[in-house]
């Protein structure tokens, strides 16, 4: 449900922005209200679902500080260790039916994970490296079939780390396990990047809900089965808030091209008068250092920062989809009889990421484990569930993996 590196992302299965969670809620909030109706014998002996948190967003910020800290200390080398202690947080703030989960994972795990799939990364690619400067330059041919296999590598690593943490994850002392096939769904990611170059991005939403499935469809509480319901996902929309980011994107960035063009054809004299001024100042205050400075650069700087400025309106037309494919992954889940839902909203995910992007950037990623939490915290609150599961039937699942998600970690990404 959390970890040290990432932008929280949302359920499992598909390629949900990380930062996408909590929002409206301040750091010092605390809430520990019970969402949808009270836990309730149901029929056949199930048990309806209520999901509550005791999680306060306020008390990561101390463990941010200390980690950031040990993290600088250590080189980096404490993240695997804080890493652990955030989920270990969050987990136990996290409740089923008034009962808490928890977070079995340890730090050496996800340790000698990353040291095992750098190794696994580093030797292919030095070895072309290699090969291209020392033996013969056609190897570069190879660079094409390299790049697919960083693809199925990183659908590979994503399925490893949803194994390692659903079976660090226990409810009344029963593990998760994830099942199927971890080289199935990195194929499933490779053949996704490739078919969204193709299509322009098109074909996005339909593989949200096949990754999903691949994930939904073999996860187990002990030795009860999750379900994947294909129809009750797809009765959530995703093509038209995916057409909403597109175009909107595309408007943006023309609008953004055109305002520049127009006002380079209409004050090439004041960015000249401009560019000398500032050069003249220059070789002022220091003229064996003093050169002029094109404006071109000027031009490249002002249109990047105008970009820049747009990341909180392109968030804002994108946060439709965003908030649809949770919503639609969710409700594609079941367990038994009990069914779930997700009460995500456009407006409140997009206020979410850019809080959260604005809080990392201030503290310079000091704050992450606080932007998790805060992440984790939308999610829970908004989460509901119909009907009911027969959870007093689970029986303990078989252990997980031994080492933890090393790929996840080596790419860079990770998991709430």
């Amino acid at each position: 449900m959390s970890d040290n590196n990432d932008h929280a992302n949302g359920v499992p299965g598909g390629a949900v922005p990380v930062t996408q969670a909590a929002a409206g809620a301040g750091p010092g909030d605390i809430l520990d209200t019970p969402m949808g109706d009270a836990a309730q014998a149901g029929g056949g002996g199930g048990q309806s679902i209520v999901f509550s948190t005791t999680l306060r967003t306020r008390d990561f910020f101390k463990i941010s500080l200390i980690n950031g800290l040990l993290n600088i200390v250590t080189l980096t080398l404490y993240r695997f260790w804080g890493k652990t202690e955030v989920r270990r947080r969050v987990w136990r703030s996290v409740r089923v039916n008034d009962e808490a989960f928890e977070y079995t994972g340890r730090g050496k795990e996800l340790f000698f994970g990353f040291l095992l799939a750098s190794v696994m990364l580093g030797v292919p690619f030095l070895a072309f490296v290699f090969a291209v400067q020392f033996l013969d330059e056609q190897f570069s041919l190879l660079l094409l079939p390299l790049y697919l296999f960083g693809f199925w590598l990183w659908g590979f690593g994503m399925f490893t780390a949803f194994r390692y943490m659903a079976s660090r994850t226990t409810w009344r002392g029963i593990r998760f396990v994830l099942f199927g096939s971890a080289p199935t769904y990195g194929l499933m990611w490779m053949g996704m990047q490739i078919a969204n170059g193709m299509t322009f991005g098109w074909i996005q939403p339909v593989f949200e809900r096949l990754l999903a499935e691949q994930v939904w469809n073999h996860m187990r509480f002990g030795d009860r089965p999750f379900r994947w319901n294909q129809a009750r996902s797809e009765s959530v929309g995703l093509y038209g808030p995916f057409a909403l980011g597109w175009f909107g994107t595309l408007g943006l960035i023309v609008l953004t091209i055109i305002g520049f063009v127009a006002v380079a054809a209409t004050s090439g004299d004041v960015w000249s008068s401009f560019a000398h001024e500032m050069a003249q100042q220059a070789e002022a205050s220091d003229p064996a250092k003093a050169a002029p400075v094109p404006v071109t650069v000027w031009v490249l700087l002002a249109f990047y920062g105008t970009l820049l400025l747009l990341l909180p309106f392109i968030a804002l037309v994108w946060s439709p989809y965003h908030a649809a494919v949770l919503r639609s992954v969710t409700a594609g889940i079941s367990l038994d009889d009990a069914q779930f839902d997700m009460k995500a909203g456009a407006l409140s995910l997009w206020w979410l990421t850019c809080t959260n992007i604005v809080i990392l950037v201030l503290s310079l990623g000091l704050l992450m484990p606080l932007i998790q939490a805060r992440s984790a915290k939308y999610l829970v609150t908004r989460m509901r569930s119909t009907g009911t599961a027969r959870l007093d039937e689970a029986h303990q699942a078989p252990p997980g993996p031994r080492t933890a998600e090393g790929l996840a970690d080596a790419f860079g990404f990770s998991l709430i």
